[in-house]
């Protein structure tokens, strides 16, 4: 296989669902950061996603590709895992290059969750759907009565499927099983809005943000918030002992994201030089049905072993990227797979992987602060990864990681040429 070369892209401003891009789509989102992203050069293909996905849509990345107005012979396809998705686009299209003649790709993903599919139950469904086959007036008339009980509201906040909880409650669950307190998710929310702060006043979100609709920076980064201002925050998803809030959790966000992946050839196309390498990649998952962990934890074995697979310590890590959904998961999955008992139990590791450097973690913010737009977060965590390991000395590594709904977890180790 060639190497894989990152290219950091642009993206949207992130902002929160239900604000100044209500009106807008998925599609309408991302549209301008592929047309923006094409007239640097013609991708070979487009691979693009969503999570929240809507029945007019089959296939996001081509829709985008022909409203974008670019070359509509340019293919398309669309993927998903959840939170995890523009990552394993970007991880898909990787394995694609130099194959088939492809030495480019477009990756990314967008997600308006302003814009949220209301479904009829299935039982309403099938009804009217018999009755449409069989009399158009009986259907009409069905029609005519549906009421609230007849559709499926997105009342408990994407609940999973198979356990009929959020991810806020099974995290819940992640804090009570490991002890993680109010005080260290607080902090570590306190930190990420720090770091997108400093980032905004440094100017390093500027060449990575395409203004839209008027918007020309993320608008959540809280520049007024303290420890003290998230320690009044109620619990969100246990009222009775819960810790995690509003403020040590990711927002509702709408926004897009992108990114170049390439090899030689490619880079050479895009008239950029070898910069920030993907040498490599662990999909992790767990039973989070009948496990004790939570349904979030699978990154920490996929940090482990990915780790271990090349012989790296932790101090051999210079930047880390994490997704942080919820801070309580964050903090949970790097002190597990700081845990030697735990590594060698659940990820089959017994590599001494020496203690975690918490100060390297997500120096410019990350979802907590900048927002989460669903299949939007992996393109933004690579291209801000790939921004910062440019500025280190080659040969300087970073370790992207995310947590996904159906208790997996993607990890990637990006390496400074």
């Amino acid at each position: 296989m060639s190497d894989i070369y990152l290219v950091p892209g642009l993206r949207t401003p992130f902002v929160k669902a239900g604000g100044v891009y209500a009106k807008h789509s998925s599609i309408d989102l991302s549209v301008p950061l592929v047309r923006a992203m094409a007239e640097k050069a013609r991708p070979d293909f487009v691979v693009w996603g969503q999570v929240i996905t809507h029945p007019d849509v089959s296939n996001i990345a081509r829709e985008v590709v022909l409203d974008a107005g670019i070359d509509p012979t340019i293919p398309a396809f669309s993927t998903t895992l959840a939170c995890s998705t523009s990552f394993m686009g970007a991880v898909e299209a990787g394995a694609m290059l130099g194959r088939g003649g492809a030495h480019l790709a477009l990756v990314g993903g967008s997600e308006s969750m302003s814009h949220v599919p209301i479904a009829l139950k299935q039982r309403v469904a099938d009804e009217l759907m018999m009755l449409f086959a069989k009399d158009k007036a009986a259907a009409t008339e069905r029609l005519a009565r549906v009421g609230v009980a007849d559709f499926n509201l997105p009342a408990r906040g994407w609940a999973n499927r198979k356990s009929g909880r959020s991810m806020g409650e099974h995290t819940e669950d992640t804090v009570k099983r490991f002890g993680i307190s109010r005080e260290d998710q607080d902090a570590r929310a306190l930190l990420s809005h720090q770091g997108a702060i400093r980032g905004q006043d440094e100017g390093f979100f500027d060449d990575l943000i395409l203004p839209f609709d008027g918007v020309g920076t993320d608008n959540l980064p809280r520049r007024d918030t303290s420890a003290e201002k998230l320690a009044t925050l109620k619990p969100a998803f246990d009222p009775a002992s819960g810790t995690i809030t509003a403020g040590n959790a990711s927002p509702l966000t709408d926004g897009a994201a992108s990114l170049w992946v390439a090899d030689r050839e490619g880079l050479a196309r895009l008239g950029v030089a070898p910069t920030v390498k993907l040498v490599d990649w662990e999909l992790a998952a767990i039973d989070y049905l009948h496990g004790d962990e939570g349904m979030l934890m699978a990154p920490a074995r996929a940090i482990a072993r990915l780790l271990a697979r090349h012989r790296l310590s932790f101090a051999d890590v210079a930047s880390w990227n994490v997704h942080e959904a919820f801070a309580a998961q964050v903090v949970a999955n790097l002190r597990l797979a700081a845990d030697a008992g735990y590594r060698k139990e659940r990820a089959g590791v017994d590599a001494d992987l020496g203690a975690f450097p918490w100060d390297r973690v997500n120096p410019h913010g990350g979802s907590i602060a900048l927002g989460h737009p669903f299949a939007a977060t992996g393109a933004r965590v690579l291209s801000q990864a790939a921004k910062e390991l440019a500025a280190l000395p080659s040969g300087s590594r970073g370790i992207v990681s995310l947590c996904a709904d159906g208790g997996t977890g993607t990890v990637g180790l990006l390496e400074r040429v």
